[in-house]
């Protein structure tokens, strides 16, 4: 099973007022196993940003200037996603998003439960702790997930920490060993299911190249910024 936990970042919080998408990170697991397949890009949004959103990402005007518009990035993220299933927190909010941008297109494009389905962790957290605080701190929190580097959210950040957070919701993350005797195939029943909260080391995520360069490029674009009297 190909599922991706995705997370946006965008200019404010409402799409009726035009609002638009300025980051999207994508974490790809497969069979419950996270791979080395991510997706993740900084959006030109061609709007600007709202004090409070900049408050909550740190993602500036001018951070954007020289970045993809959708656009440009659409054909490649419709490619990465299409047939999986979509793990998303409170997914009304970043499908609201990115179906507007698929509409903006031309010719426009299908929404994207035409090409996936979405499952809304904010809703199945909501079904298992009924009356509790369910945003990602806190779940974080209630299943022992180490978030203390999150000092303002980021799209590949935030679903990096999902994708734990889902997994141990869930039951945890499936090891699939292959059996050489068998020739080589996962036998699925009796695949070792690793607690997260169990307090075993989580495994390290490789980040491509093109991810990698994108957080270089806004870490010292934030240090030029410090450095600037107007930003204080």
């Amino acid at each position: 099973m190909r599922q991706i936990v995705l997370d946006t970042e965008t200019t404010g919080l409402e799409v009726s007022q035009g609002h638009r998408i300025i980051e999207i990170g994508c974490i790809e697991l497969v069979n419950r196993r996270v791979t080395g397949n991510h997706w993740h890009h900084y959006v030109k949004p061609d709007r600007e940003i709202d004090s409070g959103a900049f408050e909550v990402h740190g993602i500036s005007n001018d951070f954007l200037q020289d970045k993809q518009r959708f656009a440009e990035l659409a054909d490649d993220f419709l490619s990465y996603v299409a047939g999986a299933e979509l793990v998303i927190h409170n997914a009304a909010f970043d499908i609201g998003f990115l179906d507007n941008e698929l509409a903006l297109l031309e010719p426009t494009a299908a929404p994207l439960q035409e090409c996936c389905t979405v499952l809304d962790t904010l809703r199945l957290a909501r079904q298992k702790h009924p009356g509790q605080k369910n945003n990602l701190d806190a779940l974080c929190k209630r299943y022992d997930i180490d978030n203390s580097h999150r000092s303002l959210h980021g799209a590949l950040l935030d679903a990096r920490i999902l994708a734990d957070v889902y997994l141990a919701m869930t039951g945890g993350q499936t090891s699939l060993g292959l059996d050489a005797e068998q020739g080589g195939t996962a036998n699925h029943e009796q695949a070792e299911v690793q607690r997260i909260e169990s307090g075993q080391p989580l495994p390290l995520w490789q980040v491509d190249a093109n991810a990698q360069q994108a957080n270089r490029e806004y870490i010292e674009f934030l240090a030029c910024q410090h450095d600037d009297p107007a930003w204080k």
